[in-house]
């Protein structure tokens, strides 16, 4: 078990790299952040040099993986560090110095137990990339076939849960506090990213969900998703098809292609809202990186270490609150926040919507890169204190990733609004959903499943209630008052008895 001394320490030693940076500032002029807390940042950055603009995505950088998967959560909840720091965030480059590729063929020898050259006719030692967590080579199969062979860092995994051990430390000291960091819920953000990462250090476990994903987006052509080779994937290396395609970044050359950036744009919205509308699973980490134009036209979409699943139930009220913000039906947004228990039920269901008509109407109709995304963000981040509703954790990656699609969309095709081009597969996704054959094949499925339960019911009561004759009955229990005593008073009589029952058998063995 880590002592409080090692983390504070560890505290410290961070908080000093992020002062050089400017990135305590911002915690430290926050009127809402905890005395406790602003104490520790002045302590952090005593003596060091702050230059005038913060940049927080340099400091966690230079902290290290972890604080790299840290900031890339954090970037989801701008409510949380603020629009600016959650701006920063987002341009986070994932990007370290590749590991020796001695250390690479020792991961991926053990994994399979057997030698590189026994699964791989060519293996490439320089990688085409070398992110915080893994880095990616091209190799070349037995069979012939290209692929990509992702290979986690070696020690990653001890690195990366020492600091999340020191992280809930933090949360759990942070929250303790009350008021507004309760409300924020820091140690569920942490046990989310604790989560995430968990995900990402398994490499099969993320094979196994881009294999779900590319069964999911059959229904959606112009997506992509590259098959995985299961005989060369294990928990630390993961092979998979070789894509060539452009980065949705690439605009430039998109357009040299012959490429449709607007249709590119509209595809990556629908297909956005399937995976996270229709079938409840979603690519979480959607940033040009991770995005590719095959020649063809269709997107490709790579690194599944990050995905996301929304129940159907959330499923319904998420497309209800979207297709009620872009139709202007705030009252029903507004009950549907209710309704899911998003908003105390002390507060005024008509007050709540007056206040989402204040943020949504400024912004209804316009272009994205005519919305002030930071004036919409104070707006909602109002609203949210103003009516006491506390972070939604199962929403912060759907969150994350609603903004990260908007951002790839608007480099693509900067005069697309996202809520026009969300409205028609919404609309026609609701009526599908809530049209009476939706009901009535609801209710059919639950009658079904109720008579499905009713056999082991019936072995349950059987089994709390059994026949009689089984055993004797027991014989009955005469009724007697407990005198209860208190305080030395019960004590006393207690010490009396005691000395009673003594003598008594002194006297018997007499």
């Amino acid at each position: 078990m880590t002592t409080t001394v090692t983390h504070l320490w560890r505290l410290l030693k961070w908080g000093r790299t992020l002062a050089r940076h400017g990135a305590l500032r911002g915690i430290e002029s926050d009127p809402l952040t905890p005395p406790q807390v602003r104490r520790l940042a002045k302590i952090a950055r005593f003596g060091a040099r702050i230059p005038p603009t913060p940049d927080y995505a340099a400091a966690l950088q230079e902290i290290g993986p972890a604080a790299i998967k840290l900031g890339q959560a954090l970037s989801t909840r701008p409510d949380l560090v603020g629009a600016k720091a959650a701006e920063n965030l987002s341009r986070l480059q994932d990007n370290l110095p590749p590991a020796p590729f001695d250390a690479i063929r020792r991961v991926v020898e053990a994994s399979f137990g057997a030698k590189l050259e026994e699964l791989y006719e060519s293996f490439d030692p320089e990688p085409i990339g070398a992110a915080s967590i893994a880095q990616v080579h091209k190799a070349v199969t037995s069979e012939g076939r290209v692929v990509a062979v992702k290979v986690l860092r070696p020690g990653i995994e001890e690195e990366i849960a020492r600091a999340i051990e020191t992280y809930e430390w933090a949360a759990v000291h942070v929250e303790a506090i009350g008021g507004e960091p309760a409300r924020l819920r820091p140690r569920q953000v942490v046990a989310q990213f604790k989560q995430w990462t968990a995900r990402e250090l398994d490499l099969q476990r993320e094979a196994a969900s881009a294999s779900e994903l590319r069964e999911n987006m059959v229904a959606e052509p112009g997506y992509y998703v590259p098959e995985i080779d299961w005989r060369r994937t294990a928990r630390r290396v993961l092979t998979l098809e070789w894509l060539d395609g452009i980065k949705l970044n690439d605009r430039d050359a998109l357009i040299a292609a012959g490429q449709d950036c607007n249709a590119l744009a509209s595809t990556l919205v629908r297909a956005f809202l399937r995976q996270a509308v229709v079938d409840g699973f979603f690519h979480a980490d959607l940033h040009h990186g991770n995005l590719f134009a095959l020649k063809d036209g269709r997107i490709a979409a790579i690194d599944f270490g990050i995905m996301g699943r929304i129940d159907r139930r959330a499923r319904m009220w998420l497309a209800e609150i979207l297709y009620g913000l872009i139709t202007g039906d705030y009252r029903r947004v507004a009950e549907i926040h209710f309704e899911a228990q998003y908003v105390p039920p002390h507060h005024s269901v008509e007050e709540f919507a007056t206040a989402l008509r204040a943020a949504g109407e400024p912004i209804r109709g316009l272009p994205v890169k005519e919305i002030s995304v930071g004036r919409m963000l104070e707006s909602l981040f109002s609203i949210t204190r103003d009516f006491d509703m506390p972070t939604q954790p199962h929403l912060l990656l759907l969150q994350k990733s609603m903004v990260m699609n908007e951002g790839v969309a608007t480099a693509l095709d900067p005069d697309i609004n996202m809520w026009e081009t969300a409205e028609p597969f919404l609309r026609d996704w609701l009526r599908a959903e809530l049209g009476p054959e939706a009901y009535y094949a609801d209710r059919i499925i639950e009658l079904v499943r109720a008579a499905k339960l009713v056999p082991e019911l019936i072995k349950r009561i059987d089994q709390y209630y059994p026949p009689f004759g089984a055993a004797p009955p027991p014989p009955p229990l005469p009724e007697i008052a407990v005198i209860e005593h208190r305080h030395w008073l019960g004590y006393g009589v207690i010490a009396a008895l005691a000395a009673a029952a003594g003598a008594a058998a002194v006297l018997l063995i007499g």
